[in-house]
């Protein structure tokens, strides 16, 4: 087997899974951005700032989202299976990003409220976007 049909059984390549993926990243994208404002910076003006923020959380959601299946053929799935397993996900994409974020690479650190802050809010917000897609993509 070829690496490109290994990485086809995780990511199929069509429209629906691009909408998954624009949709859960705007929702990490949000996320991000309602943060970075509660802390008093301007995601709109400061997007240097926000950019640093998200590529952390980016790269967590895109290690895991692909290993997950949740950008498989059969995605999105059914409503209780696409929320578990984004959930899950959101988690390790959560742990993988406060490891980077622990690094001098990215700024602020990591922590352990803003991790279970992450997990809950983040959380939240891509669970809702996917139940939305779930129950719009099964008619």
């Amino acid at each position: 087997m070829s690496v490109a049909t290994a990485d086809r059984s995780h990511v199929d390549l069509s429209s629906t899974t691009a909408l998954l993926a624009a949709g859960d990243l705007s929702a990490i994208l949000l996320f991000v951005a309602v943060g970075e404002y509660t802390h008093g910076y301007n995601p709109l003006v400061d997007v240097g700032r926000l950019a640093g923020t998200f590529v952390p959380f980016l790269v967590g959601w895109l290690l895991v989202a692909g290993a997950a299946g949740l950008y498989a053929s059969d995605a999105p799935g059914t409503l209780a299976n696409s929320t578990l397993v984004v959930s899950l996900s959101w988690i390790g994409a959560v742990a993988i990003a406060q490891g980077l974020r622990a690094t001098s690479v990215f700024h602020g650190g990591a922590a352990l409220t803003f991790a279970v802050v992450s997990v809950l809010v983040g959380g939240v917000l891509l669970c809702l976007w996917r139940v939305a897609a779930t129950l719009t993509l099964a008619r």
